[in-house]
């Protein structure tokens, strides 16, 4: 698949819309006079000065996280920018990341109202985009409780076995020959969460599905490239209507691809209700959620709407963290052999060569996790994690934030801070068995899954996936580019959205390291 269709269509401003941004001088001028009163008012945290409109959009480029870790360098680790009519902080130390994210959530805990949530979210009925209120915290509520309790995440431990074992399999048909990684893990992570979520595989075409695999993955793209990018309509709200990029077009027509689907999927699940009556058990995730929507007791009404949101949102982030943070991982490792083997001694030293990982011997892996570790920490999925916005004026380090301000964190530069981590752009696993730091929102050196109220609900899911799908892959295969290949060759770009894949999918070659039998085959 062509990753032209995945690359933000606009780096900077083009000169036709400076053009027409130069015939509203007027507006210029209006803009320019409310914005010095406005900064005569507070305290603003030091940053890049603004131009009039456009505000420091002109300072973004395709990587936004490294453009602003960038300024950083020059404006310190709590900055004020301003994105078109909107004032925004960025924070980038660990100490910022602690008091944004727990200190004070409350305080920074709402979300921006951009395009991408009204028309790819159902108007900001799921988790991710919603305000911070009945709502939110109902819904929040229902995932902790119900939908990723460890509970049910342990009963459905069989389904990511048999997928897994399927992976397996199928990597070992493809022995010897050159294969994209990100296709099998794409298809693991979709194949497990759609029989979580949707109770069956849908993307199965004996299972009657009304989209193919190839197409899902494409939306699942679409999705979270069009979650993460700088529309110029979130930042210039009268220039919307313009649509100058074409995201807005684009989220419309994804928004009305997966409607369709979910609809088919919530119309099979109450057929199933229907049929089976008083004798009715739910079997998955959606049917939770149906139940959720008959219940009388719920403070607010989760209208159809907010059940395909949330479908939605537990599909897509459950697909998508595993298999980006999976794929850097092995391009890191083929970088370096030497930890690969260290990797291997450890797994046949305890587990052996006669079985494959299970979910509950991760801990005996100290080796195992520290290299996931790595991974999340030079590679976040969500490199600035999902925009916050203030509620109420806040004072931080003695500077005032305005209510409504937007709050970026960025995690990207807090991973890669030499203040924090020694030789931080070094790949070495052997550091976080060096000191103890967790993922679980815990220590805020290391905010894969962020942090507070608003941290990923499914986090303990996407982690167990990414650990025993890393752990089985290493164990099961030996691993090397193709053949002419240099390690110097292999491309680390990346595609900004609000996740981070690599920018070239990874090709390389596997060749069993196993007995024959544990395959399957």
């Amino acid at each position: 698949m062509s990753q032209d269709k995945f690359k933000p269509t606009m780096e900077y401003l083009p000169p036709w819309v400076m053009t027409s941004l130069v015939m509203v001088a007027t507006i210029i001028l209006l803009k320019s006079i409310t914005y010095i009163r406005g900064r005569k008012k507070y305290n603003l945290p030091p940053g890049p000065k603004p131009w009039p409109i456009i505000g420091n959009l002109n300072l973004i480029g395709a990587l936004p996280h490294r453009s602003l870790d960038e300024l950083s360098k020059k404006y310190g680790p709590m900055m004020y920018v301003r994105f078109g009519s909107f004032p925004a902080i960025v924070g980038s130390s660990v100490e910022l990341a602690r008091y944004i994210l727990k200190t004070q959530d409350v305080k920074f805990i709402d979300r921006p109202k951009f395009a991408a949530g009204k028309y790819t979210t159902y108007n900001y009925a799921d988790i991710t985009w919603s305000q911070y209120g009945p709502y939110w915290r109902q819904a929040r509520k229902m995932c902790l409780m119900e939908l990723f309790s460890a509970k049910r995440l342990e009963s459905y431990e069989y389904i990511r076995v048999e997928e897994m074992r399927n992976l397996l399999r199928d990597l070992f048909k493809s022995s010897g020959k050159v294969i994209m990684l990100k296709d099998f893990l794409s298809t693991l992570s979709l194949n497990v969460i759609s029989r979580m979520v949707l109770g069956k595989n849908y993307l199965d075409k004996s299972e009657g599905s009304i989209v193919t695999p190839e197409e899902f993955k494409s939306m699942l793209d679409e999705l979270f490239l069009l979650n993460g990018v700088l529309n110029i309509g979130d930042s210039i709200p009268w220039l919307n209507f313009l649509d100058l990029q074409g995201y807005i077009r684009r989220m419309k027509s994804l928004g009305k691809k997966f409607d369709r689907f979910l609809e088919h999927v919530l119309d099979e699940h109450n057929e199933r209700r229907r049929q089976e009556g008083e004798n009715f058990v739910a079997k998955d995730m959606v049917d939770v959620l149906l139940q959720f929507a008959d219940s009388p007791t719920l403070e607010v009404k989760l209208e159809r709407n907010g059940v395909k949101a949330f479908t939605q949102d537990m599909i897509a982030g459950g697909t998508e963290s595993s298999a980006v943070t999976v794929e850097w991982a092995i391009s890191e490792l083929l970088k370096r052999p030497e930890i690969i083997k260290k990797a291997t001694e450890e797994l046949d030293r305890v587990i052996g060569q006669e079985r494959w990982v299970e979910e509950k011997e991760i801990q005996t892996l100290p080796y195992i996790e520290a290299i996931v570790k790595e991974t999340m920490r030079l590679h976040p999925v969500a490199p600035m994690l999902v925009p916050r916005q203030t509620r109420e004026d806040v004072t931080v380090n003695g500077y005032d934030i305005p209510a409504g301000t937007r709050v970026l964190v960025n995690v990207w530069t807090i991973g890669h801070d030499p203040a924090v981590w020694e030789n931080p752009d070094e790949f070495r696993p052997e550091r976080f068995l060096e000191k103890s730091i967790d993922v679980k929102g815990h220590d805020f050196e290391l905010l894969p899954f962020g942090s507070g109220r608003r941290m990923c609900p499914g986090y303990n899911l996407g982690l167990k996936v990414i650990q025993v799908s890393l752990a089985n892959l290493l164990h099961g295969f030996n691993w090397r580019l193709p053949d002419g290949m240099k390690n110097a060759d292999l491309s680390m770009e990346e595609i900004f959205g609000l996740s981070t894949p690599k920018k070239d999918p990874l090709h390389a070659v596997v060749e069993p390291r196993l007995p024959a039998h544990l395959y399957g085959v």
